[in-house]
């Protein structure tokens, strides 16, 4: 899978983590490796994606049982030879209770995941455990333990929503609400398939406490063969957080991402899929150079304009806009 990433390595290069939604699952050859409607993916996406500089997976969405039991075990045996973390489903009531920490640069900052459901998949009655639902007793519960281990900023992941929809429901607005209202900074939207809007957003509690978070309602594919309109553009997405050294108090000071697309070479190709860096392609063009065609620069502009009228524009200062 490495060539379809041939274009966007720079985007890796300067991070504290990587964090990607795994929509698959790594249940091993001997299974059949199968696309739509359930997904058995070649481990080797795992390496690739680890040698690009994705750091952790979340791992609960609707997909996550498309191998079964066996295969949501198997997956995150794949990710942990590949040394990517994960968060969202679990082997044991014992993993699922433990709440994954990861250190960024001074910032002690829990990783959480939810999912709306499993396509109908049902979970075993005796493996509850092996996937987080969207349960607001349970979210609480995950929340509160981060928070008594010492979290100092919370990131949730959220699949959730209408696919192929641009805006988020009341449902996605609710939840959002309910996460910021229990001290979530980040809340990161799966499942659309699209993209959908990013915002900061102020929530009042019951005892007239005002709390602020980021939320994006869904990052859309990073990469796929979907074909519908607005299903393969997409973003790096790129949130800044800062701790004040006197007061402990975690803000975003920037959200703002890397337009991208990806694009099918035909059939015939070697490579099949590339994801294109749209404002390199822009950039490289009016400068002058040969690498890309009018056609390419055409598309990108086009998909931008696409881009932002569904997910907004990156802000430099997005704390402080309203």
């Amino acid at each position: 899978f490495e060539p379809h990433f041939k274009y966007i390595t720079k985007y890796f290069e300067n991070k504290t983590v990587a964090i990607g939604n795994l929509e698959t699952t790594f249940a091993g050859k001997e299974k059949g490796y199968s696309g739509y409607p359930c997904f058995n993916c070649p481990e080797h996406l795992a390496i690739d994606l680890k040698e690009l500089g994705v750091d952790m997976m979340t791992t609960a969405n609707n997909h996550s049982l498309d191998t079964r039991y066996a295969g949501l075990e198997a997956t995150l045996n794949v990710l942990d030879e590949a040394g990517i973390k994960h968060t969202g489903t679990s082997r044991s009531v014992e993993e699922q209770d433990e709440i994954l920490f990861i250190d960024l640069n001074g910032i002690k900052t829990a990783f959480l995941c939810f999912t709306y459901g499993t396509n109908g998949i049902p979970v075993p009655s005796d493996k509850e455990y092996c996937i987080n639902l969207i349960d607001k007793d349970l979210i609480k519960k995950q929340i509160d333990k981060a928070k008594e281990e010492g979290a100092e900023a919370i990131c949730v992941s959220m699949h959730w929503g209408v696919e192929y929809q641009t805006k988020q429901n009341a449902e996605q607005n609710e939840l959002a609400d309910f996460l910021i209202e229990n001290d979530v900074n980040i809340i990161l939207g799966c499942h659309a398939h699209v993209l959908q809007p990013m915002e900061m957003r102020t929530v009042t509690t019951e005892d007239g406490q005002e709390k602020t978070g980021f939320v994006i309602f869904s990052m859309g594919n990073f990469f796929s063969a979907q074909t519908d309109i607005n299903t393969r553009n997409t973003i790096i997405l790129n949130v800044q957080m800062r701790k004040n050294g006197e007061t402990g108090d975690i803000t975003i000071d920037q959200a703002t991402y890397a337009p991208l697309y990806v694009y099918d070479n035909g059939n015939g190709a070697k490579d099949r899929y590339t994801i294109l860096d749209l404002k390199g392609i822009i950039e490289e063009y009016e400068s002058g150079g040969e690498n890309w065609s009018k056609d390419k620069y055409n598309l990108a502009n086009t998909e931008i304009e696409r881009i932002e009228l569904s997910v907004g524009r990156s802000s430099k200062n997005f704390f402080m806009s309203s």
